[in-house]
């Protein structure tokens, strides 16, 4: 099962359609990327991944991890900017 879902670079892994699995902010903004509007990269953590997270004493799924990490290095080539960096603090 997948539980991140990205958007950016004019890309985007979901639409307006998904609300239901994105949230009416992640879908809305997968959209937005889709018909070219200038929506900041990111990614969605889905709803099902919520609700695993509450069906499961709080416990997160354990591909959640690795999807993060992958979403965020796919974020950084992107944006061609490194999380943490104290060169560029501003990110």
């Amino acid at each position: 099962m997948k539980y991140v879902y990205f958007f950016g670079a004019g890309k985007a892994e979901g639409d307006g359609a998904m609300k239901e699995l994105l949230g009416g902010k992640g879908a809305g903004l997968a959209e937005m990327t889709r018909i070219g509007l200038p929506v900041p990269a990111g990614f969605t953590i889905t709803t099902e991944c919520c609700d695993y997270y509450l069906k499961h004493g709080q416990k997160y799924p354990a591909s959640l991890r690795s999807e993060v990490k992958k979403n965020l290095a796919h974020l950084e080539r992107v944006t061609k900017k490194k999380l943490g960096d104290a060169k560029d603090p501003s990110w």
